[in-house]
């Protein structure tokens, strides 16, 4: 067993470009307690009033499984614990469990904090020892321990020996700077433990892209909690990714870090955090990421479609994922049917619509389109093969007009748009910020009342890339594509013009059709 220590919500809070509300934060909870692991360490509640309304809120939340975490520091030296600002504000926000965290190297204690090596070791006793004596469980992290032991190995695990006599639930031992090497991390944790014999944890940062390999070592090495963040948000190169630990822990050694097989539910964890962070989850992110499991390769792609462990190291399914097969020009026949197998599971090689599918594709591809981030695209173009797209709309013509200069506040551009909807003639007008987003609003008036369900659709992200600009890049094809979402899904579109706006427009076009077709409306 291990335990699993989410830091998402405090150290995850110091990255750069995340600034969790109140309510982020509940969402997020909730969201780990739903995946199932054992403490969320939601906030320093003596740094900041919006952490200690956190708890104050959280206390109505009736988590099934993690148990919430006050986190902050030891007393200040030359004080008492029972007179301390911040310590006495880890009791306010009334939690079971409170992690503080204390200095282990000496350096730091002498040149940051300014204080005594003996003072310091005081601090950690009393502060964990008063907390104690108010009933909380206390996790002690040794902030910058391995850089600490490497210079003086006597004191940093005296600081550990005091927060064992001071009756810590456990001792975290801290990677704080993120520079230490995995074998650092074996050598030091067996010799911490000749001296500590209370639950051991690890706490590593990611500056030199060691975070998850020291927290598995860590944990072959005998400590039993992991700490870390989901998706390794964090301050400078981030924490140890927990999504990632999780799975490899679990799947590829056989340690128990979430209950029952919560497991499936790691890729939806990842994508909700992300969301709620308001950040794009890396598509490259092991078992989570869209492109965890996406095949391009044709002798790869072969191989998966004859048996999966022939190109992957475990099922997709098994964490909530799903395998992707992309298209390209490179795409044979059974590439593409294995694709299009996805929706059509009868198709055979030898269908008819199979060859005008590959043919179309091609001949797209060759004008500059590109399928492989774009399968909404992709799959209107077989449902158009296969007879079974129908017209929803008809786009008559349509003008924009860009404005300018663009004060605060105003739209940038103006778009007319003429749409024939079942027999009806639509005239609408629009403004938005930029062209895209004037037709984008122009023709949502135009086919709303026909379709109001694409009230839920809106543009995600949008990608433009010049395809041949040898003579001028205003000149060159331009392909767009498009992301859109519905809060439930997420799709991509493609459009390819020599003019931007035609391009986009193509797009937005597709990305209607295609959740139009999905509510089979």
């Amino acid at each position: 067993m291990v335990h699993i220590f989410d830091s998402t919500l405090r150290d995850g809070a110091q990255a750069e470009g995340i600034s969790f509300l109140v309510n982020d934060k509940i969402k997020i909870a909730k969201a780990l307690d739903d995946l199932g692991v054992d403490f969320i360490e939601a906030g320093n509640p003596g740094s900041n009033q919006k952490d200690l309304e956190f708890f104050k809120e959280a206390k109505g939340l009736s988590l099934k499984h993690s148990k919430l975490v006050a986190f902050g520091s030891t007393r200040r030296h030359n004080s008492k614990a029972c007179d301390d600002k911040n310590v006495n504000a880890l009791l306010q926000a009334d939690t079971e469990y409170v992690c503080i965290f204390g200095k282990s190297w000496d350096f730091h204690v002498e040149s940051i904090i300014n204080t005594t090596k003996e003072e310091n070791l005081n601090m950690i006793y009393d502060t964990i020892s008063y907390l104690r004596q108010q009933g909380k469980k206390v996790f002690f992290d040794a902030e910058h321990f391995f850089d600490g032991y490497k210079s003086n190995s006597e004191y940093a695990l005296k600081t550990l020996m005091v927060a064992q006599q001071a009756k810590a639930e456990a001792i975290i031992l801290c990677d704080t700077n993120g520079g230490t090497f995995p074998d650092e991390i074996v050598n030091i944790i067996n010799e911490v433990k000749k001296v500590i014999t209370i639950e051991l944890g690890i706490h590593a940062h990611n500056d030199s892209g060691m975070a998850i390999s020291n927290s598995i070592m860590a944990v072959f090495s005998g400590c039993r909690q992991v700490q870390g963040t989901f998706l390794g948000y964090g301050e400078r190169c981030g924490n140890a990714n927990l999504s990632a630990i999780i799975a490899n822990l679990e799947l590829k050694r056989g340690y128990k870090c979430l209950p029952d097989d919560n497991i499936k539910k790691l890729t939806q964890t990842a994508k909700t955090i992300a969301e709620i962070s308001n950040f794009k989850l890396a598509d490259n992110l092991p078992y989570v990421g869209s492109q965890a499991f996406a095949h391009k390769a044709g002798m790869h792609i072969d191989g998966v479609y004859k048996n999966s462990k022939s190109f992957e190291h475990v099922s997709p399914e098994v964490v909530g994922n799903e395998r992707k097969f992309l298209i390209s020009e490179v795409s044979g026949k059974s590439t593409v049917l294995a694709k299009i197998q996805k929706f059509y599971p009868d198709m055979k090689k030898d269908d008819k619509a199979l060859d005008e599918i590959i043919s179309t594709i091609k001949s797209l591809e060759y004008g500059g389109y590109q399928f492989e981030g774009a399968d909404a695209s992709f799959e209107l173009v077989v449902h158009k093969a296969k007879k079974n797209l129908k017209s929803y709309f008809e786009v008559e013509n349509f003008k924009t007009i860009g404005e300018g200069p663009i004060n605060k506040g105003e739209a940038s551009a103006s778009a007319i748009i003429k749409v024939k909807v079942e027999g009806e003639t639509e005239i609408t007008a629009a403004n938005g910020d930029g062209p895209v987003d004037a037709l984008n609003e122009a023709l949502r008036k135009a086919i709303g009342r026909f379709y109001p369900i694409l009230n839920e659709v809106h543009l995600s992200d949008y990608k433009v890339r010049i395809l041949d600009g040898k003579e001028s890049c205003t000149k060159a094809t331009t392909r767009v594509i498009i992301e859109s979402t519905d809060g439930k899904s997420v799709w991509s579109t493609v459009g390819v013009s020599k003019d931007i706006i035609d391009a986009s427009f193509k797009a937005l076009i597709d990305s209607i059709e295609y959740k139009l077709f999905k509510e089979k409306i």
